[in-house]
């Protein structure tokens, strides 16, 4: 490997590891404190970097199977941010492990008041819970490992065959992943407020990860950019195509967003409309204006420019601020549920935004640097790198 490139691996390693452990250490004392805070903190943080993890699987798989050369300069990213969903999975315990301090349907006590019909009262029992958790990990785990075996495969022998296993993987994959992370998102999510209910709730849960997958991707191609075998090819016309994903993204996400408010408030549905009560006026309610402005209006305006997309310096700055918005979006939908009154800052937000991220920065660059930043023996690479390169 480049020794420059591998210096700026270790650059960005070293730091980010030793930044994730000190601020998870730091975190447990808080958990001591305050173990109630610490799991409403950790719910948040641990959301947040699921999101890339599952989205670089679900990109990963769009390209396969729709056979799309944009996606070869940001493959290898991809599968590395696949190949940390192991290390989500094991983040997941303590929230496994702590259901009645996160969820009033797990409190014996509180669970009465809720006055659950039946069928509620069924699919919100602890025991359920778990079982469907494992399911969605262990899907999510089998089709990231297969299709990192078989891009491993085509490293190795070449030809046609590990790309077309791939993507007759891709199609169902896909799929799957929709199901998954709807039923995740209300499970872990949703279930925040038993009397909530939406049927387009898990589809924003959906198009998020894919967002934020699509903005890591712009970013770290832009770090690599400058170094062998990316010096040349990473062209204004390729990270226009990463442009237009994220506008399309972006305009899905607040489409969404947009027209669950629309059914639930013209419908006046009794059940829901409490729920964006307490984000929509007040505190909650200039959070969710900032969202408006912040994560749609100003990507929207800027991705329609070709100047923005095409320089992938200001496409990338742009991407850090969907990045930094997803947080505050993932915030508004989680601790909202929490704290109705207003955002309650707390510094175990930061130590464990900071002690997760660490963590999973540091093992994504370690899954990148594994292997080649171009898988060279794709088919689809025939006429996309240009004689010499």
């Amino acid at each position: 490997m480049n020794e420059t490139l591998q210096a700026t691996f270790d650059r960005i390693q070293r730091p980010a590891l030793g930044a994730g452990v000190i601020a998870l250490v730091v975190s447990v004392v808080g958990a001591y404190l305050s173990p109630t805070q610490f799991m409403r903190s950790y719910l948040v943080a641990f959301w947040f970097w699921l999101m890339p993890a599952a989205g670089c699987l679900a990109i990963l798989m769009i390209q396969y199977f729709i056979k799309g050369r944009w996606g070869l300069l940001i493959r290898r990213p991809l599968e590395a941010g696949t190949r940390t969903l192991p290390l989500m999975a094991v983040l997941f315990l303590p929230i496994l492990l702590s259901l009645p301090r996160l969820y009033l349907w797990a409190q014996p006590e509180t669970v009465a008041s809720l006055h659950l019909v039946p069928f509620k009262q069924a699919y919100l029992s602890a025991p359920f819970w778990i079982v469907r958790a494992v399911i969605y990990f262990g899907v999510l785990l089998v089709w990231a490992y297969l299709l990192n075996r078989w891009s491993a495969r085509e490293d190795a022998e070449g030809g046609s065959h590990p790309l077309g296993r791939m993507r007759y993987l891709s199609g169902p994959g896909l799929i799957l992943f929709a199901f998954i992370l709807t039923f995740a998102a209300i499970d872990w999510v949703m279930s925040l407020d038993p009397g909530f209910f939406s049927t387009i709730y898990g589809l924003i849960f959906a198009v998020i990860p894919a967002r934020m997958a699509v903005a890591l991707s712009v970013i770290v191609l832009m770090l690599l950019s400058r170094y062998e075998p990316l010096t040349g090819l990473a062209e204004p016309k390729r990270f226009n195509d990463y442009g237009n994903l994220l506008l399309v993204f972006t305009m899905l996400w607040a489409y969404l967003q947009f027209d669950q408010f629309l059914i639930i408030w013209a419908g006046n549905l009794q059940d829901e409309i409490p729920w964006y009560v307490v984000r929509a006026r007040g505190p909650w309610g200039g959070v969710a204006l900032a969202l408006f402005i912040v994560n749609f209006a100003i990507p929207f305006l800027l991705l329609l420019q070709r100047a923005v997309t095409q320089r992938m310096r200001w496409l990338s700055r742009l991407s850090v601020l969907i990045l930094l918005m997803e947080w505050v979006d993932l915030d508004w939908m989680i601790s909202a549920s929490f704290y109705p009154q207003g955002p309650h800052l707390s510094w175990m937000d930061l130590t464990l935004f900071v002690g997760i991220g660490g963590i999973w920065i540091s093992w994504f660059v370690w899954q990148l640097r594994g292997r080649p930043l171009l898988p060279m023996h794709d088919p689809r690479f025939e006429g996309v790198i240009p004689v010499g390169s």
